[in-house]
């Protein structure tokens, strides 16, 4: 069955919406926020904790990285990438664009893809929108993203159109061979183009309308938090949320802070992902109901307190803040898993908040309470 979006509620004086994403993977409660899972597993997080701990409804995985380690034949062998790292859900992947032009060395862009080395041995490799499309297929996500050119925000007006265009074509060719592929393993697989256009509100919007002619599935918003200001960015997603159609699911790729979450869902964004809640966990910087938690901090080193007193997940309230701040301290990977629960676990209590607050028709006030208490430094 395709991928089917019902929209549930929105927001009057905001444009919040709640709904849900059918997969045949299972239903997505929407807003979401996206654990990632780079190589096939969210670091530091085993699938159980993942659904059982904390909630989560659907990862994403990076095929340039699967792609590289453990290779599009073996997870074809094994029967996708549901079957090899035993995840029952849905999973999104990205094309692996934005780790060609921030990971790869020596890349050669031309019409029909980009020539790159690699960032493991140095090998060159050659990913076009039609071979990652079959990597795709290979790795078995439910949602599949297209290859696409992601310029940084400093980039020129007629550099970021001329990128944007090839970026267009690129998704065209994908659409196509897409059409012309069938998944490997007996469950629908949706394609999701990616609006680009840099900072640029004229191009953002020649970029949307371009990609509604493909009539996909859902919609990604590509190219941001790379350098660009909050508020640019919050310009650049009400232009495109004008631009993309109300009945399908809004993806917002790569961000980003809990304001940046409630900002971005006060603008009609329904998907998000971030590496920032494994990664600052690992380096011991917390994501509270209470606001930002440096657990490396000495006031913590005698702290009975429970990690998160005001999240009722396992690691919140299991364990206290000094015992944490000894783990982190004494480098016991014990650390990075309780950590990163507690980050991933509030990221996803956030958006069930968000949800709940939009469906009762007092998202404005849970704004105003949360945009600036997720912010503060405890």
């Amino acid at each position: 069955m395709p991928l089917r979006y019902t929209l549930q509620a929105e927001c009057p004086e905001t444009g919040a919406r709640a709904g849900t994403i059918e997969t045949d993977h299972g239903t997505i409660e929407t807003p979401i926020f996206m654990p990632v899972g780079t190589a096939g597993s969210v670091k530091a997080l085993s699938p159980r904790a993942l659904t059982e701990d904390i909630g989560a409804q659907i990862i994403l995985g990076n095929t340039y990285h699967l792609h590289l380690r453990p290779g599009r034949e073996v997870l074809h062998e094994l029967g996708g990438l549901h079957k090899f790292m035993s995840w029952d859900g849905p999973i999104l992947t990205d094309s692996g664009g934005f780790q060609v032009f921030s990971l790869a060395e020596l890349r050669k862009m031309s019409e029909e893809g980009v020539r790159f080395r690699n960032h493991l041995d140095g090998a060159y490799l050659h990913f076009t929108p039609e071979n990652v499309i079959d990597t795709q297929r290979d790795i078995g996500s439910d949602i599949m993203m297209v290859l696409d050119e992601c310029p940084p925000a400093t980039v020129d007006i007629a550099t970021a159109r001329k990128s944007n265009e090839l970026t267009v074509r690129w998704a065209k060719r994908a659409f196509e061979h897409y059409h012309n592929t069938t998944p490997h393993y007996g469950h629908h697989q949706a394609l999701f183009p990616i609006v680009q256009g840099a900072v640029y509100p004229e191009v953002r919007r020649e970029s949307a309308d371009a990609l509604l002619q493909l009539d996909a599935e859902g919609y990604a918003i590509g190219g941001l938090s790379v350098g660009e200001t909050a508020d640019v960015m919050y310009e650049i997603v009400e232009v495109v949320n004008e631009v993309l159609p109300h009945d399908r699911p809004r993806y917002l790729m790569g961000v980003g802070t809990p304001q940046n979450l409630i900002e971005n869902v006060a603008r009609g964004v329904d998907m998000f992902d971030c590496v920032m809640p494994t990664r600052n966990g690992r380096n011991g910087s917390l994501f509270t109901t209470e606001g930002l938690v440096n657990i490396k901090n000495k006031r913590w080193e005698r702290s009975p307190e429970a990690i998160d007193p005001g999240l009722d997940l396992y690691a919140s309230q299991n364990f206290s803040k000094a015992y944490l701040r000894h783990l982190i301290k004494s480098n016991e990977p014990l650390a990075m898993e309780l950590a990163s629960m507690q980050n991933v676990g509030f990221y996803l209590w956030l958006m069930r908040e968000m949800r709940a607050a939009i469906l009762e028709g007092r998202f404005p006030a849970f704004r105003a309470e949360w945009s600036e208490r997720v912010a503060q430094k405890v």
